[in-house]
């Protein structure tokens, strides 16, 4: 199923269901004609799209927003924080192209601040699918809740079956006892064959699909600590504030043990656009440079 397909099969459903755009109708395009004035577009406006979502949410509706990530998360930031998150409104966000999937664009037009943005707004919850079959299979929960939530939406296509997600919770692929990949959205699958080279390699190497990071699923990170010599965070964003910030703050808060993190991230800077293959190449994100950056990794023999 894709996400149109979810979606408009969920709204026929619930009339409360209002889905909205930003002229932004890249998965939704044959959504208007089924659901008629459930469908607003408002144009290129995501301060005034989030602003009448969250009135209409007042309203007993719940508003389902589509636009490009880094125009929906910092050009509405505001309206985000103010209108949906103080209310803690369920507005549900979906942002479109974000981290490495807005591969040809600059600067402008990359979203890889966007999980630290929105996990630091109270009340709102931040979700990372791995690719569409974990998308259409959290997508119901997400939009059942009454929060608020943000959604990295990832429709490229997997060849992994996803586990049944249960909210709050990661996806626990293996264990490992040399390393453990933590991961999420569409990181996933190059995450997945990084840890097949290192298993060649000789190491015993876990992954966990952390695909949910506001709540996040705390003793999946601590028992990966225990267990893992080495955890490496793997992510299409910025360090500050991202998965690595993520483990660092569940490590400190639950003081339970101390453990070696890798961060395999973007640090202080943006991404050199280009197709998404040159991108992962130029950044250092195919499978086989995220295990040669483990395998060579001083950490890796620190425990």
């Amino acid at each position: 199923m894709t996400y149109e397909e979810l979606l408009t099969q969920t709204a026929l459903k619930d009339d409360r269901i209002v889905v909205m755009t930003a002229e932004n109708r890249a998965l939704v395009r044959n959504i208007p004609r089924k659901l008629g004035n459930r469908f607003i577009d408002t144009g290129i406006t995501e301060q005034t799209m989030v602003g009448m979502a969250a009135g209409l949410a007042l309203r007993g509706r719940i508003p389902i927003v589509h636009a490009l990530a880094p125009f929906l998360t910092m050009r509405a930031f505001e309206f985000i924080r103010s209108d949906v998150g103080i209310a803690r409104l369920p507005v549900k966000l979906s942002g479109y192209i974000p981290g490495f999937l807005s591969d040809g664009n600059g600067p402008t037009h990359q979203s890889i601040e966007d999980v630290a943005t929105m996990r630091g707004i109270p009340g709102m919850e931040v979700f990372c699918p791995a690719d569409e079959d974990d998308l259409v299979n959290m997508l119901p929960a997400i939009w059942a809740s009454a929060a608020p939530a943000y959604v990295r939406i990832n429709h490229k296509k997997g060849n992994f079956g996803h586990m049944s997600y249960t909210p709050g919770k990661a996806e626990v692929i293996a264990g490992g006892k040399d390393v453990t990949l933590l991961v999420y959205g569409f990181l996933f699958e190059n995450t997945l064959q990084a840890k097949a080279i290192l298993e060649k390699e000789g190491l015993s190497v876990g992954l966990i699909n952390m695909r949910s990071l506001k709540p996040v699923d705390e003793d999946a990170i601590i028992m990966a600590a225990r267990n893992s010599s080495l955890l490496v965070t793997v992510e299409d964003h910025l360090r500050t504030g991202g998965l690595y910030s993520i483990v660092a703050e569940v490590l400190l808060r639950r003081r339970e043990l101390n453990a070696e993190v890798l961060s395999l991230s973007l640090e202080e800077r943006w991404f050199r656009p280009g197709m998404l293959d040159e991108v992962l190449e130029t950044e250092g994100f195919t499978p086989a440079q995220i295990a040669n950056q483990i395998k060579n990794s001083s950490l890796l023999y620190a425990k």
